[in-house]
């Protein structure tokens, strides 16, 4: 397990009281005729999503390491998704994550 990925779980679990949250996995791959897919969400989409359960706000959580940096992209979708009234954030901890869910 990456060290994002167990960041990720605990998240998982420290929000689960304010937010019903989802991961969503993503892949690419080639059929048995040769023919290359990708299946999931557009580049830049945050790792977890779901919503707040005191008011039904969009919530999205790009999860990093304590060193880890956004891409561009990330930067973008989250950007996008708070213009549009979601709770949306960059979290390196359970506590930053618990943080972005109570005070947005």
């Amino acid at each position: 397990m990456t060290e994002e990925h167990a960041i990720q779980n605990k998240i998982r679990i420290a929000i689960a009281p304010y937010c019903d949250i989802f991961r969503i996995n993503v892949g690419a791959g080639f059929t048995k005729d040769g023919r290359y897919f990708n299946t999931g969400v557009p580049p830049g989409f945050s790792d977890l999503f779901g919503v707040r359960k005191s008011d039904g706000r969009a919530v999205f959580i790009e999860v990093k390491t304590p060193k880890g940096r956004p891409t561009e992209k990330q930067q973008k979708f989250i950007q996008m998704m708070k213009l549009n009234g979601a709770v949306a954030g960059i979290c390196r901890s359970a506590d930053e994550a618990i943080e972005l869910i109570t005070k947005e």
